[in-house]
């Protein structure tokens, strides 16, 4: 599935690899307290959460930006054949890349590859299996790697294992790195001449959004400063997975604050549908108002 709109100048594509009603509130949001989710259950249903089940919907989708003459794509999901530990995640067969070139952007079309992080849940379709090799999906693309991410995970990784990157350090990661297409960012520069860099620290330690800004608007693609719009309405909640919580929590209400102080349309990567929307302030916190897509 493919949806598209317009920012001003670039259109914005967002490319489904799965949404269902997959996680246990007590396993992604160790810290919320249930009587916060039962209160915002006429909300959140059915798009976000299944009360009868008590599960939360969660996406992984690709974000897709065509600007000028660049065809980039922001964080590239969980990938088809990669051996991962979660089920819902273990040796996908997916039709992202014809959605993809749907999209128009083709693999080997694409100009830029951004990551708003490591995680293996976004850069699963970095590669894909080719005679038993993993090979770069995009073959002319950058693909644009948060240097401070990528240092901690080298290191991390040197001393345990790590569950959320899985295996993906070999067979999403180091294939681009090796292949020569990786430059590795740092903060504050401007990608494909659409997109500014933003530290967004807490949920990894290199977490970075892109801001794209085009004809008087913009969006923010966030990736996993928020996973569920129950952490607009509550921003000191933070999912299982941060690895800083207390700057998570910072990081989510400044991102917040802004993006309902400047309009931003805000992308993350796995809120149910509309799977999008924009943030205004009520009382002295925040609501989310979802932004449906153009027919």
């Amino acid at each position: 599935m493919i949806q598209s709109r317009m920012i001003g100048d670039a259109r914005v594509t967002r490319v489904l690899e799965y949404a269902a009603p997959t996680h246990d509130p007590a396993f992604l949001f160790p810290d919320l307290d249930p009587a916060l989710l039962a209160a915002a259950a006429d909300w959140m249903a059915p798009n976000h959460y299944i009360p009868s089940m008590n599960r939360l919907i969660v996406t992984i989708q690709l974000w897709v930006v065509h600007a000028g003459g660049n065809i980039v794509v922001v964080d590239t999901g969980v990938g088809n054949d990669k051996t991962r530990g979660m089920a819902r995640m273990n040796k996908l067969n997916g039709l992202v890349l014809p959605w993809l070139e749907a999209a128009g952007a083709a693999p080997e079309k694409v100009t830029h590859v951004v990551h708003t992080h490591l995680h293996c849940d976004h850069t699963g379709w970095n590669t894909r299996l080719v005679d038993g090799r993993w090979e770069p999906t995009f073959p002319n693309a950058r693909y644009l790697m948060p240097k401070r991410e990528f240092d901690y995970y080298t290191d991390a990784l040197t001393q345990a294992p790590d569950p959320i990157i899985d295996g993906s350090w070999a067979d999403s990661v180091m294939p681009v790195v090796e292949a020569g297409l990786v430059d590795f960012i740092d903060n504050q520069i401007e990608v494909a001449g659409c997109l500014s860099v933003e530290p967004t620290p807490g949920h990894t330690h290199g977490h970075v959004a892109y801001r794209l800004r085009s004809g008087g608007e913009e969006a923010l693609f966030c990736g996993d400063v928020m996973h569920s719009p129950i952490q607009i309405a509550h921003p000191e909640v933070n999912s299982g997975y941060c690895s800083l919580p207390d700057v998570a929590r910072r990081t989510r209400r400044r991102v917040l604050e802004d993006a309902a102080t400047n309009g931003t349309l805000i992308m993350p990567v796995h809120f149910g549908a509309p799977h999008c929307g924009h943030v205004r302030r009520q009382g002295d916190g925040f609501r989310f108002e979802p932004s449906d897509w153009p027919a």
